[in-house]
């Protein structure tokens, strides 16, 4: 049976309590069904079948090392103070877009059912980098879940034609559209090293999210060209006896030519194709241990 906790005088929205419903019927039990203060959006808080949620199928790799240390954690405390976020595609699932390690660690532990926040609105699954708190996300780790929520909001039928510029706030950075593709070819490469080109020659761009994945693709490719360029001469300094974990960041520093520039916007190929051209001209003879080290730190050539 279903209990409400509402403000006086409130009824439950009509999709929240449709949820609560279903809750129940999924095996699940409904603790309260409310409105959150920020926007007075009507949530259910209830507990949930650990067998019915799992994480959305676009978010980040599982970090074994990181549910392990929760696990203990929480056993450690021997309470659950965090509940995760839900929403459910369909009736009997639920996926949590923001809390896949403490669900994880909860199973570790042999619990059988979950604190949760079930929103009734699907969108804020993807929503999905704003909402994880609960580990920060790397450069890898954003950029595979952005280009994954790109293709799972392209197989919506009411997403699909919405141009790539109307998930500006999902997406957060056009790089990490292009960069994702890139990690998804290469996994150890160093996408941090480019990121400083992309945040000044990417945008997001103005086409329906299918003809945008293609360009996202075409863009990749030449982002994974300059890395071929850049990483051959990485392997000529380092013939010459030159060490240091920031090569690969050294030689973009000295090609590309965009940081240099007061130019507020670039043409993409345009740029790419100056910088790969001065990255395969890349004269390691003019270059000396000294340069590299007064260069400094930035990322390094695997993240």
């Amino acid at each position: 049976m279903a209990h409400w906790t509402v403000y006086p005088d409130e009824t439950p929205g009509k999709a929240a309590a449709a949820m609560a419903e279903q809750i129940e019927r999924d095996g699940g039990h409904v603790l309260a069904v409310y409105q959150e203060p920020v926007g007075d959006h009507w949530q259910v808080f209830c507990l949930l079948p650990m067998e019915r949620v799992e994480p959305t199928p676009y978010q980040r790799d599982l970090s074994p090392t990181h549910t392990k240390r929760l696990a203990a954690v929480v056993k450690k405390l021997d309470r659950f103070v965090d509940p995760i976020v839900v929403m459910s595609p369909e009736p009997g699932r639920y996926w949590t877009p923001n809390g896949n390690h403490r669900l994880q660690a909860l199973k570790r532990l042999g619990v059988r059912a979950i604190v949760a926040l079930l929103v009734p609105d699907p969108s804020v699954a993807f929503k999905i980098l704003a909402l994880n708190t609960e580990k920060a996300h790397n450069l890898r780790e954003k950029s595979l879940e952005t280009i994954r929520m790109a293709r799972a909001l392209a197989g919506r039928k009411e997403s699909r034609d919405e141009p790539e510029t109307a998930f500006a706030f999902e997406f957060e950075q056009p790089a990490f559209l292009t960069l994702g593709l890139c990690y998804e070819e290469r996994p150890r490469f160093s996408g941090g090293v480019y990121q400083s080109i992309l945040r000044r020659v990417d945008d997001f761009l103005g086409e329906p999210l299918g003809r945008a994945l293609k360009e996202r693709e075409r863009r990749a490719k030449k982002i994974l060209k300059l890395d071929d360029a850049v990483g051959a001469a990485v392997e000529k300094l380092k013939s010459k006896g030159l060490t240091s974990p920031y090569l690969r960041s050294f030689v973009v520093g000295r090609v590309n030519y965009t940081r240099f520039s007061k130019a507020t916007s670039f043409d993409f190929d345009e740029a790419l194709d100056r910088i790969v051209t001065a990255a395969v001209k890349f004269n390691v003879d003019r270059v000396r241990q000294e340069d590299v080290a007064k260069s400094g730190g930035g990322p390094p050539d695997e993240e």
